[in-house]
């Protein structure tokens, strides 16, 4: 299948959701009605760096819904509407267009249950499969977004929902440990914690950030945005079922595999309080906000089994 048919392939299989875009795929140009406040991400995966689509459970439509949750999640971690997003595709020799429509389609899967509009993108070939994907989101007021740099101390530190399970897939998927499908599952497949991050971020919360790269980073780039430190009990970490029990096959501290693992795409919140009542079960408070200063500088400090180690998270190296 040549390109054109492949893009006319695209269009069939994606819908238009919002009223206000008003041209998409098939024209030059996407013309969306903005509202008055955009917020736009850029991400990007690379077979052999991010995913290993060779490896036999992973599959073209597990690795498009992937990409596009991913991007998704900076939405989530500024408490945006998704609206729209925008691929490009590079194509390596052998990737079939079966592939590639399996790809798109777990794509529009995740868009359609995210409210999301595939609006455009690109195609071109690369020597292995790249996905880059550009989201944009919306809102009505600039003080409905939330971002990284408003932590005070006294402030709770919370995360939504359960820490580990993408890491503990991993290592299932990769044959270290043995384990439920179910974190498999959320490895190949998070979703992004859109409504948890309107829901913080309506509540009052004053930084936040998608639990991307493990909370023993991502907690410490909050942190050092707002000039405080994140004191994180790891012991206070909620974890996935069964993390804890590969945990155990990988000789780790379960604290440690959910804080270090990375890829769980939930969300970190510092919030006054008061407000955490108003959160409910959406949250599992892990820590608080302390001033920096007298010999200690803004970043995270960490407490619990396994804490005496230095630990952090993953980090992309360049170069």
């Amino acid at each position: 299948m040549g390109e054109l048919d492949l893009i006319a392939a695209f269009q069939r299989l994606l819908t238009n959701r919002s009223e206000r875009v008003l041209r998409w795929s098939g024209d030059d140009c996407a013309v969306v009605r903005a509202r008055p406040v955009q917020a736009v991400s850029v991400d990007a995966m690379v077979d052999g760096v991010h995913f290993r689509l060779d490896h036999p459970a992973v599959t073209p439509a597990d690795v498009g819904h992937r990409a596009l949750a991913a991007a998704l999640s900076d939405l989530a971690a500024m408490g945006a509407d998704a609206g729209e997003a925008y691929v490009t595709l590079g194509l390596p020799p052998g990737f079939s267009a079966d592939e590639t429509l399996a790809l798109a389609t777990g794509m529009e899967e995740l868009a359609a249950r995210t409210g999301t509009t595939i609006a455009g993108g690109d195609l071109t070939r690369a020597p292995a499969l790249t996905i880059a994907v550009t989201v944009v989101g919306w809102a009505d007021d600039e003080a409905a977004l939330v971002g990284r740099d408003g932590a005070r101390p006294g402030d709770a530190v919370a995360v939504t929902g359960s820490l580990g399970a993408s890491g503990a897939g991993l290592a299932i998927q990769l044959g270290d440990a043995e384990g439920p499908g179910a974190l498999v599952r959320r490895h190949l497949r998070p979703e992004p914690r859109l409504a948890a991050g309107r829901a913080l971020a309506e509540a009052g919360a004053r930084a936040l950030i998608d639990v991307s790269d493990g909370i023993a980073t991502d907690a410490g780039h909050v942190a050092r945005a707002s000039g405080v430190v994140l004191e994180v009990d790891l012991d206070a970490l909620p974890l996935a079922a069964g993390v804890a029990e590969v945990a155990a096959q990988l000789d780790q501290l379960p604290g440690v595999l959910a804080a270090t693992a990375g890829e769980d795409y939930e969300l970190l919140a510092c919030v006054p309080p008061e407000a955490v009542g108003r959160l409910g079960d959406l949250v599992t408070v892990v820590g608080r906000v302390a001033a920096a200063g007298d010999g200690r500088e803004p970043g995270v400090s960490l407490a619990g089994a396994g804490s005496a180690q230095p630990l952090s998270g993953h980090e992309h190296h360049v170069g």
